[in-house]
């Protein structure tokens, strides 16, 4: 039997001390890259279980083969139980990293004027079908927010409509789809981008609608997330009816109004940590910690591995020296690896080929094809 002195035993606890809190500060963690390979760097946090998931863009995606040749390859030891949650902005229209052959839908507003909910969620099955053949479980859709306001730069025809009944018909029958298909959805933007005149990418938007608006216009269909959609992405707006800090930062939009009035107990994503609503004001590593602190469990980092390893370091010193964070830390941890055990328990996938030649897929292409 191995006995340890008192000198010995301190440096075992304090050595998987800091394992456990590397593994809890990558666990928050979803991040981007350049180039069509995993970055070594990267390759070593999910291999050890290290990192909650990564993000691509076309950037990443020469096609469909090379996608999952490079997901596979990232994915080689990973725990089967907590898989590596593979993540793509793929919604339709405008926003889509993937061509052809992966089916390429219209603009979701456009979908929903069709007026048919089965054939929307038979867009989102298909949609889900040949991501899930290719390697990705969490797909960041559908948008279920209310286009409101004709000028807004960023939404407009990517949500499904300008009330909140035809995005709560649409955006389900369409979040639904994506999970019968074998992916991970996830309803964006809380709580609410679709009366914004600024694109968040580029400046912090701010909203001064009271809470009665809110609650008759934007909320709803948040709202009706719960217990259908598994994750939420928080938006990088100010709702001054709520905070003066942008709702990804805010405890009282996603601790207080998310968590506790609308009763979402799911994972919640921050939008990218690197967009200048929020990258302006603060750096990666404060607006983490900020996030955490707000109630968020899964930080988005979508180009700078640097900038993420940065971040990972912050939120370990953040958790030694303070217990208060280190307690919401774990419950961020808690719940994403819950998103990623929801991941583990999708329907396997089917082969590329199949997905792409499927019965479902051809009535796809033909129903698009009629009504256009």
């Amino acid at each position: 039997m191995l006995h340890l002195g008192r000198g010995s035993l301190a440096v075992f606890n304090r050595k998987n001390a800091v394992i456990e809190l590397e593994r809890l500060a990558g666990s928050v963690i979803v991040c981007g890259f350049a180039g069509r390979e995993v970055p070594a760097e990267v390759r070593g946090w999910i291999t050890s279980d290290t990192l909650a998931g990564v993000i691509l863009f076309k950037r990443n995606i020469e096609d469909a083969v090379q996608t999952a040749d490079m997901i596979a390859a990232a994915n080689r030891g990973d725990d089967s139980e907590r898989p590596l949650l593979v993540c793509v902005d793929q919604e339709g229209g405008r926003v889509a990293r993937f061509g052809p052959p992966i089916v390429e839908l219209p603009p979701m507003r456009t979908l929903a004027r069709i007026g048919d909910l089965d054939l929307t969620a038979l867009a989102g099955r298909v949609l889900g079908r040949q991501l899930h053949a290719v390697g990705i479980n969490l797909d960041f859709a559908p948008v279920l927010d209310v286009d409101t306001n004709p000028a807004n730069p960023v939404i407009g025809d990517r949500a499904f409509g300008t009330t909140p009944q035809q995005v709560i018909d649409h955006g389900l029958a369409f979040a639904r789809g994506l999970h019968e298909g074998g992916v991970l959805s996830c309803a964006k933007h809380f709580p609410g981008h679709g009366d914004t005149d600024v694109d968040s990418h580029h400046a912090l938007p701010v909203l001064r609608h009271g809470r009665a608006r809110l609650n008759d216009v934007e909320l709803p269909p948040f709202r009706s997330a719960v217990g259908t959609i598994p994750s939420i992405m928080t938006a990088h707006v100010v709702f001054e009816e709520l905070d003066s800090a942008p709702a990804t930062l805010s405890a009282a939009v996603v601790r207080e109004l998310l968590r506790h009035e609308i009763g979402f107990e799911g994972a919640v994503f921050t939008d990218d940590l690197e967009m200048k609503a929020v990258s302006e004001q603060y750096r990666i590593e404060e607006s983490g910690v900020l996030a955490i602190e707000a109630g968020c469990d899964i930080l988005l980092v979508c180009s700078d591995v640097e900038a993420t390893g940065r971040l990972r370091e912050t939120l370990i010193h953040e958790a030694e020296a303070t217990p208060g964070f280190a307690a919401k830390l774990r419950a961020a941890s808690t719940r994403a690896d819950a998103l990623r055990n929801q991941a583990a328990q999708l329907p396997p996938a089917i082969g590329l080929q199949n997905a792409l030649d499927d019965p479902d897929a051809r009535r796809l292409r033909e129903e698009l094809e009629a009504s256009a």
